[in-house]
C-alpha cells in the first residue's frame, strides 16, 4: 500500500512511493503506524520517498512520553484536562525522520525523535532510538551499528545523485544501475538531469 495515498494525517508527511505491508491491512494507516500521534500532537513524522516498511512497525513519537525527572512519571492530567501547560505533561519532543530509500523490518520500533538518514536498513525487531547515519544498517534491542553498507566516498556519491528525486521515468529508465549498484551509470543518469 502506498502510504501517501492511504494516510491524511494532519502531523505525517509521506514521500510518493512509499508502501507499508501488513499481514492484516488496517483500515486506518496513521493510528496503526504512528498510534500515539494525534492530531494535536507539537511532533510531526516525515518519511521519505521510496522507504519500504514491514509488518508491524510502529513509529513511537514524542507524544507517547511521560516526564521521568520528576517524583512520578504518571500524566495526571489525563482526570480534567487540558494536557497542554501542565506540570505532569513533557514538553514537546522532536519529529521523527526517516530518510529516503530507507527499509524497515518486520515489528521494528522506532523511538521519539529519531533521524534515520537515506538508505539506512532496520532488521526486523530492532528498537531504533537517535541518529543513523545513511546507509547503515542497524539490528538488536537498543538497536546498534551492524555495519554501513557502502565506503564512505560510495555513500557520499550516491548522497550527491538524490536519485529518489529523479522522475518516475528516470527512476525506473535507470532501475538497472539503482539496484546493481552500478556507481558509474547512476552518476552519469544524475548528470543528464542537470542542464
Amino acid at each position: 500500500m502506498f502510504l501517501s495515498a492511504a494516510i491524511d494525517h494532519p502531523r505525517i508527511d509521506v514521500g510518493e512511493y512509499t508502501y507499508a505491508s501488513a499481514h492484516n491491512p488496517p483500515s486506518d494507516w496513521a493510528a496503526s503506524l504512528a498510534p500515539y500521534l494525534y492530531d494535536f500532537s507539537p511532533e510531526r513524522l516525515i518519511i521519505g520517498r521510496y522507504c519500504q516498511i514491514a509488518s508491524g512497525v510502529q513509529f513511537i513519537t514524542a507524544s507517547a512520553n511521560h516526564r521521568f525527572d520528576g517524583f512520578s512519571s504518571f500524566p495526571f492530567a489525563v482526570f480534567d484536562g487540558p494536557l497542554e501547560g501542565r506540570a505532569s505533561m513533557p514538553e514537546a519532543g522532536a519529529d521523527t525522520v526517516i530518510g529516503n530509500d530507507v527499509w524497515i523490518g518486520t515489528g521494528a520500533m522506532i523511538m521519539p525523535g529519531a533521524q534515520l538518514g537515506d538508505g539506512v536498513i532496520v532488521a526486523a525487531g530492532a528498537v531504533v532510538a537517535g541518529n543513523v547515519p545513511a546507509y547503515t544498517i542497524v539490528a538488536g534491542n537498543p538497536a546498534r551499528h551492524i555495519r554501513q553498507r557502502f565506503q564512505d566516498e560510495i555513500v557520499s556519491a550516491l548522497l550527491k545523485t538524490k536519485w529518489w528525486n529523479w522522475p518516475i521515468e528516470h527512476v525506473l529508465a535507470n532501475e538497472a544501475a539503482i539496484c546493481g549498484a552500478d556507481l558509474s551509470a547512476l552518476e552519469a543518469a544524475a548528470a543528464s538531469l542537470t542542464p
